[in-house]
Protein backbone atom coordinates (compact mmCIF):
# COMPACT_ATOMS: atom_id res chain seq x y z
CA UNK A 1 0.00 0.00 0.00
CA UNK A 2 1.14 3.60 -0.68
CA UNK A 3 0.45 4.52 2.94
CA UNK A 4 3.10 2.01 4.01
CA UNK A 5 5.77 3.11 1.54
CA UNK A 6 4.77 0.95 -1.42
CA UNK A 7 3.27 1.69 -4.83
CA UNK A 8 -0.21 0.37 -4.11
CA UNK A 9 -0.25 -1.87 -7.18
CA UNK A 10 -2.01 -5.20 -7.68
CA UNK A 11 -0.89 -8.59 -8.94
CA UNK A 12 -1.25 -7.57 -12.59
CA UNK A 13 1.49 -4.99 -11.97
CA UNK A 14 3.51 -7.47 -9.93
CA UNK A 15 3.27 -9.85 -12.88
CA UNK A 16 5.01 -7.31 -15.12
CA UNK A 17 7.94 -7.34 -12.69
CA UNK A 18 8.07 -11.11 -12.25
CA UNK A 19 7.80 -11.70 -15.99
CA UNK A 20 10.92 -9.58 -16.48
CA UNK A 21 12.62 -11.47 -13.65
CA UNK A 22 11.81 -14.77 -15.31
CA UNK A 23 13.06 -13.56 -18.67
CA UNK A 24 16.44 -12.64 -17.18
CA UNK A 25 16.48 -15.47 -14.59
CA UNK A 26 16.87 -13.08 -11.68
CA UNK A 27 17.54 -14.92 -8.43
CA UNK A 28 15.45 -12.89 -6.03
CA UNK A 29 13.15 -13.43 -3.07
CA UNK A 30 10.77 -10.75 -4.33
CA UNK A 31 7.72 -13.01 -4.53
CA UNK A 32 8.48 -14.91 -1.32
CA UNK A 33 9.41 -11.83 0.70
CA UNK A 34 7.20 -9.08 -0.69
CA UNK A 35 4.16 -10.74 -2.28
CA UNK A 36 3.83 -13.65 0.17
CA UNK A 37 5.20 -12.53 3.55
CA UNK A 38 4.70 -8.81 2.98
CA UNK A 39 1.20 -9.43 1.69
CA UNK A 40 0.30 -11.12 4.97
CA UNK A 41 1.62 -8.18 6.99
CA UNK A 42 -0.37 -5.77 4.82
CA UNK A 43 -3.54 -7.86 5.14
CA UNK A 44 -3.40 -8.81 8.81
CA UNK A 45 -1.02 -6.45 10.59
CA UNK A 46 -2.12 -3.72 12.98
CA UNK A 47 -0.85 -0.16 12.56
CA UNK A 48 2.26 -0.77 14.69
CA UNK A 49 3.20 -3.99 12.89
CA UNK A 50 2.72 -2.45 9.47
CA UNK A 51 4.73 0.65 10.39
CA UNK A 52 7.54 -1.49 11.80
CA UNK A 53 7.97 -3.68 8.73
CA UNK A 54 6.37 -2.56 5.49
CA UNK A 55 8.44 0.61 4.88
CA UNK A 56 11.64 -1.40 5.42
CA UNK A 57 10.37 -4.13 3.14
CA UNK A 58 9.62 -1.52 0.47
CA UNK A 59 13.06 0.12 0.60
CA UNK A 60 14.96 -3.17 0.92
CA UNK A 61 16.33 -2.66 4.42
CA UNK A 62 14.20 -5.50 5.86
CA UNK A 63 13.83 -9.03 4.51
CA UNK A 64 10.88 -11.24 5.40
CA UNK A 65 10.02 -14.89 4.78
CA UNK A 66 6.93 -17.01 5.42
CA UNK A 67 7.69 -20.16 7.41
CA UNK A 68 4.63 -22.31 6.81
CA UNK A 69 5.39 -25.58 4.97
CA UNK A 70 6.04 -28.65 7.12
CA UNK A 71 7.24 -32.20 6.54
CA UNK A 72 4.35 -34.46 5.58
CA UNK A 73 2.05 -31.63 4.51
CA UNK A 74 2.05 -32.67 0.82
CA UNK A 75 0.91 -29.17 -0.22
CA UNK A 76 -2.01 -29.12 2.23
CA UNK A 77 -1.99 -25.53 3.51
CA UNK A 78 -3.99 -26.53 6.60
CA UNK A 79 -1.28 -28.95 7.74
CA UNK A 80 0.30 -27.19 10.73
CA UNK A 81 1.81 -29.27 13.51
CA UNK A 82 3.92 -26.45 14.97
CA UNK A 83 2.33 -25.41 18.25
CA UNK A 84 1.89 -22.07 19.99
CA UNK A 85 1.18 -22.28 23.70
CA UNK A 86 -0.06 -19.33 25.71
CA UNK A 87 2.48 -18.19 28.32
CA UNK A 88 1.50 -15.18 30.40
CA UNK A 89 0.87 -12.30 28.02
CA UNK A 90 2.89 -13.96 25.26
CA UNK A 91 3.35 -17.27 23.48
CA UNK A 92 5.84 -20.14 23.24
CA UNK A 93 6.43 -21.72 19.82
CA UNK A 94 7.64 -25.27 19.17
CA UNK A 95 7.98 -27.04 15.83
CA UNK A 96 9.83 -27.03 12.53
CA UNK A 97 9.32 -25.67 9.03
CA UNK A 98 10.80 -26.72 5.70
CA UNK A 99 11.36 -25.06 2.31
CA UNK A 100 11.20 -21.54 3.73
CA UNK A 101 11.84 -19.47 0.61
CA UNK A 102 14.29 -16.70 1.39
CA UNK A 103 14.57 -17.97 4.94
CA UNK A 104 18.34 -18.23 4.59
CA UNK A 105 18.64 -14.43 4.42
CA UNK A 106 15.45 -13.22 6.14
CA UNK A 107 15.67 -10.84 9.10
CA UNK A 108 12.23 -11.82 10.39
CA UNK A 109 10.00 -14.82 9.85
CA UNK A 110 6.22 -14.99 9.62
CA UNK A 111 5.60 -18.32 11.35
CA UNK A 112 2.37 -20.30 11.28
CA UNK A 113 1.56 -22.22 14.46
CA UNK A 114 -1.47 -24.01 15.77
CA UNK A 115 -3.22 -22.63 18.83
CA UNK A 116 -6.09 -25.15 18.71
CA UNK A 117 -7.45 -28.11 16.77
CA UNK A 118 -5.92 -31.09 15.00
CA UNK A 119 -2.96 -30.98 12.61
CA UNK A 120 -5.03 -30.52 9.43
CA UNK A 121 -7.85 -28.35 10.75
CA UNK A 122 -8.26 -25.06 8.91
CA UNK A 123 -9.38 -23.39 12.13
CA UNK A 124 -6.88 -22.68 14.88
CA UNK A 125 -3.90 -21.59 12.74
CA UNK A 126 -2.20 -18.41 13.94
CA UNK A 127 0.63 -16.33 12.50
CA UNK A 128 3.48 -14.86 14.52
CA UNK A 129 6.29 -12.46 13.71
CA UNK A 130 9.56 -13.99 14.90
CA UNK A 131 13.03 -12.46 14.75
CA UNK A 132 15.63 -14.64 13.07
CA UNK A 133 17.99 -14.23 16.02
CA UNK A 134 15.37 -14.96 18.70
CA UNK A 135 16.42 -17.49 21.33
CA UNK A 136 15.39 -21.01 20.30
CA UNK A 137 15.26 -20.26 16.56
CA UNK A 138 17.60 -22.30 14.34
CA UNK A 139 17.82 -21.45 10.65
CA UNK A 140 19.60 -23.95 8.42
CA UNK A 141 20.00 -22.32 5.02
CA UNK A 142 20.46 -24.32 1.85
CA UNK A 143 20.50 -23.82 -1.91
CA UNK A 144 17.63 -25.01 -4.08
CA UNK A 145 18.13 -26.77 -7.41
CA UNK A 146 17.80 -23.48 -9.30
CA UNK A 147 20.47 -21.74 -7.25
CA UNK A 148 18.07 -19.73 -5.09
CA UNK A 149 18.03 -19.95 -1.29
CA UNK A 150 15.71 -21.52 1.25
CA UNK A 151 15.93 -22.78 4.81
CA UNK A 152 14.74 -25.27 7.36
CA UNK A 153 13.61 -23.48 10.51
CA UNK A 154 13.43 -25.15 13.92
CA UNK A 155 11.63 -23.49 16.83
CA UNK A 156 12.41 -24.83 20.26
CA UNK A 157 10.68 -23.05 23.12
CA UNK A 158 10.71 -19.72 21.30
CA UNK A 159 9.15 -17.04 23.48
CA UNK A 160 7.39 -14.13 21.77
CA UNK A 161 5.36 -11.27 23.14
CA UNK A 162 1.70 -10.49 22.55
CA UNK A 163 2.75 -7.93 19.94
CA UNK A 164 4.21 -10.76 17.80
CA UNK A 165 0.76 -12.21 17.11
CA UNK A 166 -0.36 -11.31 13.60
CA UNK A 167 -3.62 -13.26 13.55
CA UNK A 168 -5.30 -16.03 15.54
CA UNK A 169 -7.35 -17.22 12.56
CA UNK A 170 -5.04 -16.96 9.57
CA UNK A 171 -5.87 -19.85 7.23
CA UNK A 172 -7.94 -17.83 4.76
CA UNK A 173 -5.25 -15.15 4.58
CA UNK A 174 -2.52 -17.76 4.05
CA UNK A 175 -4.53 -19.38 1.25
CA UNK A 176 -5.08 -16.01 -0.42
CA UNK A 177 -1.42 -15.03 -0.09
CA UNK A 178 -0.31 -18.34 -1.61
CA UNK A 179 -2.76 -17.89 -4.50
CA UNK A 180 -1.38 -14.40 -5.16
CA UNK A 181 2.20 -15.70 -5.06
CA UNK A 182 1.29 -18.51 -7.47
CA UNK A 183 -0.17 -15.96 -9.88
CA UNK A 184 3.07 -14.00 -9.70
CA UNK A 185 5.08 -17.16 -10.37
CA UNK A 186 2.88 -17.86 -13.41
CA UNK A 187 4.03 -14.57 -14.90
CA UNK A 188 7.64 -15.39 -14.07
CA UNK A 189 7.37 -18.63 -16.01
CA UNK A 190 5.92 -16.80 -19.00
CA UNK A 191 8.99 -14.57 -19.11
CA UNK A 192 11.22 -17.61 -18.74
CA UNK A 193 9.45 -19.47 -21.56
CA UNK A 194 9.67 -16.56 -23.96
CA UNK A 195 13.37 -16.06 -23.25
CA UNK A 196 14.07 -19.77 -23.76
CA UNK A 197 12.12 -19.81 -27.02
CA UNK A 198 13.86 -16.71 -28.37
CA UNK A 199 17.30 -18.07 -27.45
CA UNK A 200 16.51 -21.41 -29.09
CA UNK A 201 15.28 -19.83 -32.32
CA UNK A 202 18.41 -17.68 -32.51
CA UNK A 203 20.68 -20.65 -31.81
CA UNK A 204 19.15 -22.79 -34.56
CA UNK A 205 19.77 -19.96 -37.03
CA UNK A 206 23.51 -19.81 -36.32
CA UNK A 207 24.27 -23.47 -35.56
CA UNK A 208 25.55 -25.06 -38.77
CA UNK A 209 25.16 -28.82 -39.16
CA UNK A 210 25.92 -30.72 -42.39
CA UNK A 211 26.52 -27.42 -44.13
CA UNK A 212 23.25 -25.70 -43.26
CA UNK A 213 21.61 -23.99 -40.23
CA UNK A 214 19.49 -26.18 -37.98
CA UNK A 215 16.60 -23.77 -38.53
CA UNK A 216 16.08 -24.93 -42.11
CA UNK A 217 14.95 -28.36 -40.89
CA UNK A 218 11.17 -28.46 -41.05
CA UNK A 219 10.76 -30.80 -38.08
CA UNK A 220 12.77 -28.46 -35.86
CA UNK A 221 10.76 -25.49 -37.09
CA UNK A 222 7.60 -27.35 -36.09
CA UNK A 223 9.03 -27.85 -32.61
CA UNK A 224 9.79 -24.16 -32.25
CA UNK A 225 6.31 -23.31 -33.51
CA UNK A 226 4.88 -25.54 -30.78
CA UNK A 227 7.07 -23.73 -28.24
CA UNK A 228 5.77 -20.35 -29.42
CA UNK A 229 2.17 -21.56 -29.19
CA UNK A 230 2.81 -22.82 -25.64
CA UNK A 231 4.14 -19.37 -24.70
CA UNK A 232 1.01 -17.63 -25.96
CA UNK A 233 -1.31 -20.07 -24.20
CA UNK A 234 0.64 -19.69 -20.96
CA UNK A 235 0.52 -15.89 -21.20
CA UNK A 236 -3.27 -15.97 -21.44
CA UNK A 237 -3.54 -18.24 -18.40
CA UNK A 238 -1.06 -16.15 -16.40
CA UNK A 239 -3.12 -13.03 -17.12
CA UNK A 240 -6.27 -14.85 -16.01
CA UNK A 241 -4.52 -15.83 -12.77
CA UNK A 242 -3.44 -12.23 -12.15
CA UNK A 243 -6.94 -10.90 -12.78
CA UNK A 244 -8.42 -13.37 -10.28
CA UNK A 245 -5.68 -13.00 -7.64
CA UNK A 246 -7.54 -10.37 -5.63
CA UNK A 247 -11.04 -11.77 -6.22
CA UNK A 248 -13.06 -11.73 -3.00
CA UNK A 249 -14.70 -15.04 -3.96
CA UNK A 250 -12.09 -17.42 -2.53
CA UNK A 251 -13.38 -20.43 -4.43
CA UNK A 252 -13.38 -18.64 -7.79
CA UNK A 253 -9.91 -17.24 -7.10
CA UNK A 254 -8.39 -20.58 -6.14
CA UNK A 255 -10.09 -22.34 -9.03
CA UNK A 256 -8.71 -19.89 -11.61
CA UNK A 257 -5.20 -19.90 -10.20
CA UNK A 258 -5.02 -23.68 -9.80
CA UNK A 259 -6.07 -24.07 -13.43
CA UNK A 260 -3.57 -21.45 -14.54
CA UNK A 261 -0.67 -23.07 -12.70
CA UNK A 262 -1.57 -26.51 -14.09
CA UNK A 263 -1.35 -25.10 -17.61
CA UNK A 264 1.59 -22.72 -17.19
CA UNK A 265 3.90 -25.06 -15.29
CA UNK A 266 3.31 -27.89 -17.76
CA UNK A 267 3.91 -25.54 -20.70
CA UNK A 268 7.06 -24.13 -19.09
CA UNK A 269 8.53 -27.58 -18.60
CA UNK A 270 7.74 -28.44 -22.24
CA UNK A 271 9.43 -25.29 -23.53
CA UNK A 272 12.47 -25.66 -21.27
CA UNK A 273 12.95 -29.32 -22.22
CA UNK A 274 12.55 -28.58 -25.94
CA UNK A 275 15.09 -25.77 -25.62
CA UNK A 276 17.63 -28.15 -24.15
CA UNK A 277 16.98 -30.74 -26.85
CA UNK A 278 17.42 -28.21 -29.65
CA UNK A 279 20.63 -26.88 -28.13
CA UNK A 280 22.05 -30.36 -27.73
CA UNK A 281 24.56 -31.18 -25.00
CA UNK A 282 25.52 -27.56 -24.44
CA UNK A 283 21.95 -26.91 -23.30
CA UNK A 284 22.68 -28.43 -19.90
CA UNK A 285 25.92 -26.52 -19.26
CA UNK A 286 26.16 -23.77 -16.66
CA UNK A 287 27.50 -21.41 -19.33
CA UNK A 288 24.05 -21.17 -20.92
CA UNK A 289 20.85 -19.97 -19.29
CA UNK A 290 18.86 -22.75 -20.98
CA UNK A 291 19.54 -25.41 -18.34
CA UNK A 292 18.84 -22.86 -15.63
CA UNK A 293 15.37 -22.26 -17.02
CA UNK A 294 14.49 -25.93 -16.57
CA UNK A 295 15.95 -25.93 -13.06
CA UNK A 296 13.71 -23.00 -12.16
CA UNK A 297 10.62 -24.82 -13.44
CA UNK A 298 11.58 -27.91 -11.43
CA UNK A 299 12.15 -25.81 -8.29
CA UNK A 300 8.79 -24.04 -8.54
CA UNK A 301 6.97 -27.31 -9.16
CA UNK A 302 8.56 -28.68 -5.98
CA UNK A 303 7.57 -25.60 -3.99
CA UNK A 304 4.04 -25.02 -5.30
CA UNK A 305 3.15 -28.50 -6.54
CA UNK A 306 3.19 -29.86 -10.06
CA UNK A 307 0.53 -29.52 -12.76
CA UNK A 308 -1.22 -32.79 -11.88
CA UNK A 309 -1.74 -31.68 -8.27
CA UNK A 310 -3.24 -28.36 -9.32
CA UNK A 311 -5.34 -29.94 -12.05
CA UNK A 312 -6.91 -32.17 -9.38
CA UNK A 313 -7.39 -29.12 -7.17
CA UNK A 314 -9.05 -27.26 -10.04
CA UNK A 315 -11.31 -30.25 -10.74
CA UNK A 316 -12.33 -30.43 -7.09
CA UNK A 317 -13.18 -26.73 -7.06
CA UNK A 318 -15.54 -27.16 -10.02
CA UNK A 319 -17.03 -30.28 -8.39
CA UNK A 320 -15.69 -32.75 -10.97
CA UNK A 321 -14.03 -34.85 -8.27
CA UNK A 322 -14.54 -35.23 -4.55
Amino acid sequence: PESDGGLGQGIVDVGIVTEAMGRHRVRSNYVAGVVLAGGLIAALGNDAQRAAMLPGLADGSLRLALAHAEAGARYNLAHVATRATKSGAGWVLDGSKIAVLGGDVADRLIVSARISGATRDEAGIALFIVARDAKGVTVDGHATVDGAGAARVTLSGVEVGADALLSENAFAAIERACDRATAAFCSELVGLMEAATAATIEYTKIRIQFGKPLAVNQTLRHRMADMSIACEEARSMALRAALYADNEDARARSRAIAGAWAKVSRAARFVAEQSIQLHGGMGVTDELEIGGYLKRVIALDAIIGGPDLHLRRHAALINLVA
